[in-house]
């Protein structure tokens, strides 16, 4: 099929924009991740006259339907469990855009929707990080079923490290997770650091910057510029998401970045993605209606000098030599790494073996949950097919009671034995009483269940 991109190019410049901001969730009422997020932004984008520029249309979001959500995770107990219609209503609203922006309605798309959602990955218990369900995940695996997508990259600009995108694509070649963050030393969730880098079919499709805290907008253009784009040209996505974490701002009273609206207009403008879909960003007032504003001139195409905090000037924070060295040191490791990435490919699948497996214990801080889990992904001797994955879940409450799961997944391309042996393995742990619940996604015939063994019944999405 044709690049969506290059055909973007030919369209008469129109960005769509959709504004939820989930009136109805909270995690509590003075939590950081509450309903003033968007509030403040509509109120100056509105005084700004913004919406009534010929370059803007507003969409209006819908609903994602639960199989949108089952394409991407297992939810335990359920899809049901894990949603509210929040939750639907900000993933639908990617959907949305997405739709527009493939139909060739629009060059590109800004989703101003919450609750986020880069902290959930493949197996979702609970909330952590503020997020339940993945957004830009569901918003990505929409596009490939409906649309036909291959090669997607997903630049992950938030300051918190996008585990859960990370983790959902970490063994697929052809989807892109580019993540620059705070050191993951000094900042939840504690993770991306560079030798994260994908799966052993996926080498290298995995790039993590973690950037030392009081990064200027200097030193993020400076990744931007030296690293990102150089790759991003290289490897010819067909899409371009940009998941918008606004929290890299010198304001924000959760993180310890200096970034400022101005740079964030620029970030965008150099990026120039396809579709951003706003995730963190906690500072209400001082941040997100500025950063916002220069955010949406520039996906428009417009002007956006003049977009600029009350009490910030040119020049107000500046690079350390330690933080160049530092930045430009980690930015030339990394392009080793894409460099290399076929042979670093080719060297893990054969350490591999038969099955790559990786035990995790994952926390849902926001929930209260600790999660143990091993991944085993079947390494088929075919080169062109992803093998299978199976995930094995146990996780306890905080009050101690527990849910157990077992989850079978199909990538997309998977051959005909893979598939055949995977969905043996679903038919067979239907009755392990090891487990409360289990799952299959098979992307191939975009096939969804949920299977209890206590009911035993079984749910088709």
């Amino acid at each position: 099929m044709k690049n969506p991109r290059e055909e973007s190019r030919k369209r008469a410049r129109k960005m769509g924009l959709i504004f939820f901001p989930a009136f109805d969730w909270a995690i509590t009422p003075t939590h950081p991740e509450r309903e003033e997020r968007l509030l403040y932004t509509k109120d100056q984008i509105f005084e700004e006259g913004l919406m009534d520029l010929p370059e803007v249309e507003e969409y209006k979001p819908r609903l994602a339907e639960l199989k949108d959500i089952a394409r991407v995770h297992f939810c335990i107990p359920s899809v049901e469990s894990q949603v509210t219609e929040a939750h639907l209503i900000a993933a639908g609203s990617t959907l949305v855009l997405a739709d527009a922006y493939m139909k060739g309605d629009i060059t590109n798309a800004f989703a101003l929707v919450r609750p986020p959602g880069h902290h959930s990955m493949r197996v979702a218990h609970g909330n952590r990080g503020f997020c339940n369900v993945n957004n830009e995940a569901i918003m990505v695996e929409y596009i490939r079923r409906k649309y036909g997508l291959r090669r997607v990259a997903i630049i992950d600009t938030d300051v918190h490290h996008g585990d859960g995108t990370q983790e959902i694509f970490y063994h697929d070649p052809d989807v892109l997770f580019i993540s620059f963050h705070q050191d993951g030393r000094t900042l939840y969730p504690g993770s991306g650091f560079v030798d994260e880098q994908g799966g052993p079919k996926a080498m290298g499709r995995t790039i993590n910057i973690p950037l030392p805290p009081e990064t200027p907008d200097q030193g993020i253009h400076y990744v931007l510029e030296e690293l990102v784009l150089p790759i991003l040209k290289d490897f010819r996505p067909q899409l371009v998401v940009n998941s918008a974490g606004q929290d890299n701002h010198y304001t924000d009273p959760l993180a310890n970045m200096r970034f400022s609206a101005q740079g964030y207009a620029k970030l965008n403008e150099m990026l120039a993605p396809d579709i951003a879909v706003l995730e963190g960003g906690y500072a209400i007032e001082t941040a997100l209606p500025y950063v916002n504003c220069g955010i949406i001139l520039a996906m428009a195409g417009l002007d956006y000098s003049n977009v600029r905090e009350p009490d910030y000037h040119p020049g107000r924070f500046a690079m350390t030599r330690a933080m160049e060295a530092n930045i430009e040191g980690t930015v030339e490791y990394l392009q080793g790494i894409w460099e290399a990435r076929d042979e670093l490919t080719a060297k893990a699948v054969e350490r591999a073996g038969p099955f790559f497996r990786r035990h995790k214990n994952i926390f849902y801080d926001t929930d209260g949950i600790r999660e143990k889990q091993t991944e085993s992904v079947k390494m088929c001797p075919d080169k062109n097919c992803p093998g299978y994955m199976t995930i094995d879940t146990d996780a306890v409450r905080g009050y101690g009671s527990s849910d157990s799961g077992f989850g079978v997944f199909v990538p997309l391309f998977a051959c005909k034995r893979c598939r055949e042996e995977a969905r043996e393995e679903y038919e067979a742990h239907k009755t392990d009483s090891r487990y409360n619940y289990v799952y299959l996604q098979d992307k191939n015939s975009d096939d969804f269940r949920l299977y209890s063994t206590r009911m035993h019944n079984e749910r088709v999405y």
